[in-house]
């Protein structure tokens, strides 16, 4: 990858133009489904986002570690881990993208869509309810 990180700005950004709610709003959406998101997850519940993965937290036990300089054993604390497991929707979709990445390379420069990836909002209905997009 070439270090292209996408931002809670861009998932605004990508709210707005797909669902046609204000910037504002569409910025406000994105912060109140990722505190759901953060607020579940202290709380010990799994997140399960269809076709997408889940989130869950895992207790790790206290366990005894080595300093690699010294080799002197050195207790590791018990804590709390958060774990993302993708679904398989999501493995594959990013499987045939890595597969026609090459492809699409050559493409790159002519498009300005292409290589935008994984749009989360392919199949949602617009606000008159009016049809998928996609």
């Amino acid at each position: 990858m070439a270090g292209n990180t996408v931002t809670r700005a861009q998932l605004g950004e990508a709210v707005y133009q797909e669902v046609g709610l204000s910037r504002n709003e569409s910025g406000e959406l994105v912060e109140a489904v990722l505190q759901e998101i953060s607020d579940a997850l202290i709380r010990g519940e799994p997140v399960k986002i269809s076709s997408f993965g889940s989130f869950t937290v895992r207790q790790k036990g206290q366990r005894v570690g080595r300093n690699p300089k010294t080799g002197d054993e050195v207790p590791i604390l018990p804590r709390k881990v958060l774990v993302f497991r993708a679904s398989h929707v999501l493995k594959s979709r990013v499987d045939a993208g890595a597969a026609g990445s090459q492809e699409a390379e050559g493409e790159e420069a002519a498009s300005p869509q292409a290589g935008a990836g994984f749009n989360p909002f392919s199949q949602v209905r617009s606000r008159d309810g009016e049809g998928e997009r996609g």
